[in-house]
């Protein structure tokens, strides 16, 4: 049997499992790493947690080394996506859109949402982007109470302060800016997820409409669970600012708020501190120091042309797409 496949063994006395899932290509196995540590590090003792990492192609070094964070509590598992029917239709899509550049245009952003279908044992679970940093125990967010939702998520704080993106939530979407969510950290109800058949209606949206969005695999959970989703505290999904809020639980580097590239990242040491010790250290290092001029004008482009492209879609009279009535 594959270590890459079980992780540590259960430790059954510790109770149930608290589940963390991670979507990364090979390219963000070091920034999952720094995740990974952090994570490890506020573990309740007497608690048992598995990260589950969900990949497509990765190196065997990396899987070693991301291997190697486990501890006596926390396990860590390897999961290969297979390209079934519900899979080709989503690359297809992708490839139909360049979309937003290079920040959207991949399929791995949408393994989050096979998560419920693909892991039955599971009743409940959190996603985190590989891109955070955990300062607190990951099981305080487990713990909570999702009521008659299906997902707990943030209020997306760049639809609040963006004009654009605000009105391409509100025109395009349909969905309220203040009830639009960021898919970064999510708490899930897979029992809800699997009951709603969320994969199933996303594919039958994606095939009737083939919409050009603007975070595509962020806009189809906010249009599909509208109504249905609890809002986190600004704690648990808080960006990197000059004042960090004390009460802080975990920091997410989005968009191009990346430490590894920049100098001028509030918080970039906290990535760093958790950076060493993984294995990634060293790799990390040098892609700074290649990170050139031109690749930091690429990503102001980037997101100009993401602020551009919510403008025009902002124009919309009505959704671009909703959600698929059965006949």
């Amino acid at each position: 049997m594959s270590i890459f496949n079980t992780g540590v063994n259960p430790l059954r006395k510790m109770g149930r499992v608290v589940p963390i899932f991670i979507t990364i290509t090979n390219d963000y196995a070091p920034y999952a790493a720094a995740a990974i540590h952090s994570l490890t590090h506020y573990t309740n003792p007497n608690r048992y947690y598995r990260v589950i990492i969900l990949y497509d192609k990765m190196t065997f070094k990396n899987r070693v080394r991301l291997r190697a964070l486990a501890t006596r509590n926390c396990a860590i598992q390897f999961h290969k996506m297979k390209y079934n029917v519900y899979m080709r239709a989503i690359v297809k899509y992708c490839a139909s859109w360049t979309g937003s550049g290079d920040f959207f245009s991949s399929a791995v952003y949408y393994y989050r949402h096979f998560i419920a279908r693909l892991f039955l044992q599971y009743e409940k679970a959190i996603y985190i982007d590989s891109d955070v940093i955990l300062r607190t125990d990951i099981g305080e967010l487990f713990d909570i109470d999702l009521g008659d939702n299906v997902i707990a998520a943030m209020v997306d704080p760049k639809v609040e302060v963006v004009p654009e993106f605000r009105e391409y939530v509100e025109n395009a979407l349909g969905v309220p800016h203040k009830e639009y969510v960021n898919s970064g950290v999510l708490l899930m109800d897979l029992k809800k997820l699997r009951k709603c058949k969320f994969i199933a209606t996303m594919i039958d949206i994606i095939n009737e409409y083939n919409a050009d969005l603007v975070a595509p695999d962020q806009d189809y959970l906010n249009v599909i669970l509208k109504g249905k989703i609890m809002h986190l505290p600004a704690e648990w999904n808080q960006q990197p600012m000059k004042d960090l809020p004390k009460d802080t639980k975990l920091l997410h580097y989005n968009l191009t708020e990346k430490p590894w590239y920049y100098d001028d990242v509030p918080q970039g040491e906290l990535f760093w501190d958790n950076v060493k010790g993984t294995g990634f250290y060293g790799d990390l290092m040098r892609a700074k120091e290649n990170f050139t001029i031109q690749d930091a004008r690429m990503d102001k482009l980037k997101i100009e042309s993401l602020v551009k492209k919510a403008g025009e879609l902002a124009k919309a009279k009505k959704p671009v797409m909703k959600l698929v009535k059965k006949k």
